[in-house]
């Protein structure tokens, strides 16, 4: 079937991306690698893979399995923290990696000016939790923007989808490329963040459960049964401490966060580590919590990280049915206007 309205309002993500569909998969760690990040090209929308801790042998040998299953366009995400970020970069641009997106903080010196001077010149992709953030980063050669509410899975900000999008579409959506995130579960969001100026969106609890993606079973069960309210943020337990919050659905794993941030609060008290140290004890954490979960499927002690989307949420679908339903209901939206 074909899409107009939806296409036509989506024409300027598409270009950008080089793909049939404006939909991008979030990039969730131990989820989005190979397998669901080429289902997802394949089927016309932009697959993304998660870097998180890879080291860059990793990540070599990731997008390599993945161009080898997809020969459609797809992402890599970096997070902007990681000790070997322009090894990771380098890594990318021998691949010819045409998009990079870039995570979990302010670009470091150099990084944007590494990704688009490469051989392949990438594009860069950075999240924009405010509006003079959004502003600073195209200034420094961002190429396009996401903006992620609170509702969303994993790390979050403080402040929801709906109110970034009417504080940043309507001053930048005209001449930038901004992609909407956080909470989307139906069709019937994107058409109005569509009409809103966005060039695109990002879902990334719609796709966990997909038939292509390798979580555990017992991983995407605890998603079918979970309602909007199970899909919690972390607390912060220490002023010091600058824990990014991270939203996954209320389990044993939940408590056991909390009892990592008074230990590692304990360590700064005895001066047993520095801050940096501090962070990234937390860092390491969460990620051996989240393999925990989607590989082991331990889904009382692991990390469930979902968004609040995840009640929408009932069963295990094809990549290419997902994407071709949020695309018909977009479009009955839109048909409905």
């Amino acid at each position: 079937m074909d899409y107009p309205k939806t296409r036509r309002l989506m024409q300027r993500g598409t270009d950008f991306l080089g793909c049939e569909t404006a939909i991008l998969c979030g990039a969730m760690s131990w989820v989005s690698e190979r397998n669901l990040v080429s289902a997802i090209s394949n089927a016309g929308g932009f697959g993304v893979i998660a870097c998180g801790a890879m080291t860059p042998e990793l990540l070599d040998a990731e997008i390599a399995a993945t161009k080898a299953m997809t020969h459609r366009p797809f992402g890599v995400n970096l997070i902007t923290m990681h000790p070997q970020l322009f090894d990771l970069i380098e890594v990318c641009s021998r691949h010819g990696v045409g998009h990079v997106v870039l995570a979990g903080g302010i670009p470091p010196k150099g990084s944007v000016e590494a990704i688009k001077g490469g051989a392949t010149s990438a594009k860069v992709i950075c999240f924009a939790p405010t509006l003079a953030l959004a502003k600073k980063l195209l200034r420094s050669g961002a190429d396009a923007l996401v903006i992620e509410g609170m509702e969303a899975g994993g790390h979050i900000g403080p402040v929801s989808t709906s109110v970034l999008a009417q504080e940043i579409l309507p001053e930048l959506a005209e001449e930038h490329l901004v992609f909407v995130a956080g909470g989307i579960g139906k069709g019937q969001a994107i058409a109005g963040y569509l009409e809103m100026g966005a060039a695109g969106v990002q879902l990334g609890t719609r796709f966990a459960c997909a038939t292509e993606s390798i979580a555990h079973p017992d991983f995407k069960k605890a998603f079918f049964r979970a309602s909007a309210r199970d899909a919690v943020a972390s607390v912060q337990v220490d002023a010091r401490l600058p824990v990014i919050p991270v939203r996954a659905l209320r389990n044993k794993g939940t408590e056991a966060f909390t009892a990592k941030q008074i230990e590692v609060a304990g360590m700064l008290d005895r001066e047993e580590v520095v801050m940096g140290e501090a962070q990234l004890q937390i860092e390491h954490y969460w990620a051996g919590a989240l393999r925990r979960a989607v590989i082991d499927g331990d889904v009382e002690g692991g990390s469930l990280m979902a968004g609040q989307s995840v009640g929408m949420v009932k069963e295990e679908e094809p990549v290419a049915q997902i994407v071709a339903t949020l695309m018909a209901e977009c479009e009955e939206a839109l048909a409905r206007r």
